[in-house]
């Protein structure tokens, strides 16, 4: 259903899609309202053919639509089957985000919703991001910030994606591929132990771990303990039907980055990991090398 309050917009969005300005480096746009501080009922288009990045909107005014896309061929038909997962960074304000498809516009942040820096999620098929600045005599500290992933619906791992599927996360053992595969194509991998585990606000668990191996990592997770050589710490999410237990048992530790958290995956005792892994060279069956020394 249309909202009524927004019906002018209607008419901008279909005559934007021929005159609009637009913006694209692929990955991230930083854009500010200043550009057309003038005509505030412009609707500016941006690009992004990423599968993640950011948008920073500064002094809004106006309006933007963002158009995500994979990185792939247009004419895939695996298009539709992305899901669009954003996350507002909780100084972002001046604005509402919207989701626009054919100009009906559903609510999907309000303005005091972001500063929670709750995550939302939909299904690519749903249409494009509005974001409508907020009408108001000063715009000078308001600025709309966001960090947004592309998730496929199918494929490796997207069943344990922490942001969709909440409520049907499962914490079945990985099968012996999976933990292959998992300690060469993980965002980190390494081996060590679980510290202390405590609960966020999102009432997941999140632990404290200590790796005495790291085979490799994403943007610094784990930060080196020293000069006395404890290993690397640092803090990882749990998905919430999982259960971890601290102490001084050794796991092979992998999982995923998410809006620069790191989210637990396949983490089975070292030793057993040891032994398939062993196995699978001798076997010349292993997908990448490792040092286990």
């Amino acid at each position: 259903m249309l909202l009524p309050w927004a019906t002018h917009w209607v008419m901008f969005l279909v005559v934007c899609r021929a005159v609009a300005q637009y913006s694209s480096d692929l990955c991230s746009w930083r854009g500010s309202g200043l550009s057309h501080e003038t005509h505030r009922r412009d609707v500016e288009q941006v690009y992004l053919r990423c599968s993640q990045g950011s948008l920073e909107w500064l002094y809004p005014t106006g309006a933007i639509i963002v158009n995500l896309r994979p990185n792939m061929e247009p004419s895939s038909r695996r298009m539709a089957d992305f899901y669009v997962c954003i996350k507002p960074q909780t100084f972002s304000q001046g604005s509402h985000v919207y989701l626009e498809h054919e100009g009906d516009l559903r609510l999907l942040l309000s303005d005091t919703d972001q500063a929670q820096g709750a995550v939302r999620c939909f299904s690519m098929k749903e249409g494009a991001l509005f974001v409508e600045a907020i009408p108001q005599t000063d715009i000078s500290r308001k600025i709309t910030a966001f960090q947004y992933e592309l998730v496929p619906s199918q494929g490796p791992g997207a069943h344990m994606y922490p942001y969709l599927h909440q409520g049907s996360v499962t914490c079945r053992p990985c099968s012996d591929q999976e933990l292959l595969m998992a300690v060469c194509t993980s965002d980190f991998a390494g081996s060590g132990t679980f510290r202390d585990v405590t609960s966020d606000t999102n009432q997941h668990p999140v632990v404290v771990v200590t790796l005495h191996r790291l085979f490799h990592q994403k943007r610094g997770l784990f930060a080196w303990g020293g000069a006395r050589g404890q290993g690397w710490s640092g803090q990882v999410n749990v998905p919430a039907p999982c259960v971890v237990h601290p102490g001084e048992d050794e796991y092979l530790l992998t999982g995923s980055v998410h809006f620069d958290e790191a989210w637990l995956g396949c983490a089975p005792r070292y030793r057993d990991f040891l032994k398939l892994y062993v196995e699978a060279v001798n076997a010349g069956t292993n997908p990448c090398h490792i040092d286990t020394n």
